[in-house]
Formats: C-alpha cells, sequence, structure tokens
C-alpha cells in the first residue's frame, strides 16, 4: 500500500516560475515608447514600408518626430519618396508638416498624409485601406482652408488618388502594377 502524498494538490513548487508572470528585465510587448515628456514615440524599427519590425532588427531609416521641412521643400521631398516606393517614409514628411503646420494649414497637411498614407496600403496589398485612406486624403486635401505650397499641384495630386481608389475598387489591386501605385503632388 502506497503512502498519499502529503502535499496539497494544488499546491506549486516554490522554485517554479509563474507562467503569468513576466520576466522582470523583459520589456512589457503592450507599452509604447515614449520621449522625454510622456508622449507616444515608436522606436521599433520599421521595413521599407513601415510595418514595424522586432526591437533590435535592422530596419530602415525613419524620419526623426520633430522633423519638418518648410512647405516648398517638403512636397518634392514626398514625391521623391512617393516616387521611389517610399510612400510610407512620406507619409512620415508630410505628418511632420501637419504637426508642425499653424492651424489655419494643419487640414491641408493631414489630408497629404492620408494620401500617402493611402499609397503604403495599396504598397501592403491592403485594397479596403488603400481605398479608404486615398478618398480620405482627397477629400480632407481639397476642403481644407488656406493657400497650399506654390509647389503643390492640389487639384492633380486629389483626382490622381480618387482615380486611383476607383480603379482598385474596380479591379483590385492584383490589377494593378507597383509602379501605378503613385500620385503625382508637384505642377508641372
Amino acid at each position: 500500500m502506497t503512502q498519499p502524498d502529503a502535499r496539497d494538490p494544488g499546491a506549486r513548487d516554490p522554485g517554479a516560475r509563474d507562467p503569468g508572470a513576466r520576466d522582470p528585465g523583459a520589456r512589457d510587448p503592450g507599452a509604447r515608447d515614449r520621449d522625454a515628456l510622456g508622449r507616444p514615440r515608436n522606436g521599433r524599427p520599421r521595413d521599407g514600408l513601415g510595418r514595424p519590425l522586432p526591437h533590435g532588427a535592422r530596419g530602415e531609416p525613419v524620419l526623426p518626430d520633430d522633423a519638418a521641412l518648410a512647405p516648398q521643400d517638403a512636397v518634392p521631398a514626398a514625391q521623391r519618396l512617393i516616387d521611389s516606393g517610399h510612400p510610407f517614409h512620406a507619409h512620415e514628411l508630410l505628418e511632420a508638416c501637419w504637426k508642425a503646420a499653424p492651424d489655419d494649414g494643419r487640414e491641408l497637411w493631414r489630408g497629404l498624409a492620408q494620401l500617402a498614407v493611402g499609397l503604403t496600403h495599396a504598397r501592403r496589398g491592403n485594397d479596403r485601406g488603400a481605398v479608404a485612406l486615398l478618398r480620405r486624403g482627397a477629400l480632407t486635401a481639397r476642403a481644407a482652408p488656406g493657400a497650399a505650397p506654390a509647389v503643390l499641384d492640389l487639384h492633380r495630386a486629389c483626382q490622381e488618388a480618387v482615380d486611383l481608389a476607383d480603379r482598385i475598387s474596380r479591379d483590385g489591386l492584383a490589377a494593378l502594377p507597383a509602379d501605378e501605385l503613385r500620385i503625382t503632388l508637384l505642377r508641372g
């Protein structure tokens, strides 16, 4: 006859690690990177289309959060990024201009940033996101008060964005070559 186990069957080995406990040296996966003022920042590296990579991975360079170019310089820089297949980086640049713009110019830059996000979604293969952001960006930018920078062809950019959204809706992204997933921001 065997002796019954004197230990409580629900008791844990005091040396065993609690499976729900977090390693005190590990980074909280739900925590956001924050700057010195506590504002959220994303310190994770990014791939060429802006998708986050694991901490410590080698990613593409991104624009610093506080960077902003003058409007006449930002539009050509964003166009170069779009043309080179980096619409996420164009979005980062346009978003920095949006954050730095005076109140009467913010909506224009927000709309332009949304256009670049729409192109990013298209490059990532997200039909619905591309269509939604291209249309929303065109609507926002067109309705923006104030003057657009002289180098920006706002009407053309918005029309191309809506036309691209219509093509994606009708034919799907699979029918469009990557070099057609772009819009023209610059005059000329």
